[in-house]
């Protein structure tokens, strides 16, 4: 059976490159209805953040990435690396100094593997991989020690982490060797980049996914986002959901070349995923996102209209929304004026004498549409005016010209 694991530490609340490592996994594993492990790794104590294991939780649950079986704490496990410890040196791998134990690396080898990503063959020599420590002076485990020794106990078949880890793959190998044990297949996912190519940072959207949930993004969209992160599903297919991801997934599609993060796709996904979601739907996920939208008036029926031209959730109120504008020309003046009368004229409040009577007040006042929904809205934009004020009312529009125009 393939198992895998993701191994976050509580340093720090996961990035969406850390996360993207999680999804890779548990796509993966559900390919090849393999396991899917996830593994706490708190041996650096100095450096653990308050809340950093609960934002973990809660994002692999938000996203539905399910693990399986027992999650494993490393700072409840030091007696086992002890154990191992201990038989590395005794067997002369390991030896003591400044209260540490480290391990010696033989220079003269040659620590090679093939690659899952990109099938390639990587080398190192032992010349150029330092001495390394596997137990602090603190007696806890460095992450060597306790990541091979858990990945073995753990039967992990596939270790699928990013490509920062290279440079320790060798040192890996060396201890899977020491120990006598088979050597789990090595893949190193290409690391995420900015828009202007340098590594992926805060400037840049390297946020937590729930930082992406609270300014509105759907779960459907971020998976679908990060897992084209690096991976070609085939066919310039964009648009998946997450069974088709599993369908799909294969480790040898991931590419070598490292992915640009781009918040305009992300965006734009995002769209495309709220466009497909049903009104009903929609409108349960609006009022979980924001309670407060329960308070508009007809809130429910503006959906239709917004969900063409939102690309989050937290664009549905400043679509629908009204604003007083800070000032208006003597034209828009003429016009807010003429259409607050030609609006009070009007028998019928519906979209089609809602549309004739105002492009017809803006005709004769030579206005564009832009002062229309300067006017109407306070903002030169917007959704479509004549749907828009019979949702709104016409006692509703009357007053908004008439606080347009008393400002």
């Amino acid at each position: 059976m393939f198992k895998v694991r993701f191994a976050p530490s509580p340093t720090g609340i996961p990035h969406i490159g850390n996360t993207r490592t999680a999804l890779f996994n548990y796509l993966f594993a559900r390919a090849k209805s393999g396991e899917f492990i996830l593994r706490i790794e708190d041996t650096d104590q100095k450096r653990i953040i308050k809340g950093a294991e609960e934002a973990i939780l809660e994002i692999l649950s938000w996203l539905g990435i399910e693990h399986d079986g027992k999650i494993a704490h490393q700072s409840e496990r030091l007696d086992i690396y002890k154990k191992y410890k201990d038989e590395l040196l005794s067997k002369g791998v390991a030896y003591e100094k400044d209260g540490a134990v480290w391990i010696k690396v033989p220079k003269e080898r040659v620590f090679e593997w093939t690659d899952g990503v990109g099938n390639k063959k990587i080398k190192f020599k032992g010349a150029d991989v330092e001495d390394f420590v596997i137990l602090k002076s603190d007696g806890y485990p460095t992450y060597h020690l306790a990541n091979v020794v858990d990945d073995h106990l753990m039967e992990i078949t596939d270790v699928i982490r990013g490509e920062e880890w290279i440079s320790s793959t060798p040192k890996h190998i060396f201890l899977y060797e020491s120990f006598g044990w088979s050597l789990p297949k090595f893949s190193h996912l290409p690391v995420i980049l900015g828009p202007d190519r340098s590594k992926l940072s805060k400037r840049h959207g390297a946020k937590s996914v729930l930082y992406f949930r609270d300014q509105g993004y759907l779960k459907e969209a971020l998976l679908n986002f990060m897992a084209l992160l690096g991976w070609n599903p085939g066919e310039d297919r964009e648009i998946m959901d997450l069974k088709t991801m599993i369908d799909l997934f294969d480790i040898k599609d991931i590419n070598t070349g490292n992915p640009i993060f781009d918040i305009k796709k992300l965006e734009w996904m995002n769209g495309e995923y709220l466009r497909k979601t049903k009104d009903p739907e929609l409108k349960n996920l609006l009022l979980k996102f924001d309670p407060k939208i329960a308070l508009i008036q007809n809130f429910e029926k503006y959906i239709p209209l917004a969900k063409t031209r939102m690309r989050t959730l937290s664009d549905f109120k400043a679509l629908i929304k009204n604003e007083i504008p800070n000032s208006l020309t003597d034209n828009q003046k003429k016009l807010a004026k003429a259409l607050e009368q030609s609006y009070k004229n009007l028998s019928q409040w519906s979209a089609i004498p809602i549309s004739t009577a105002t492009i017809s007040v803006q005709k004769d006042l030579g206005t564009s549409m832009k002062d229309v929904y300067t006017v109407l809205t306070g903002k030169p934009y917007g959704l479509p005016f004549s749907e828009k004020l019979e949702i709104q009312g016409k006692s509703g529009t009357i007053s908004q010209l008439e606080k347009v125009l008393k400002k």
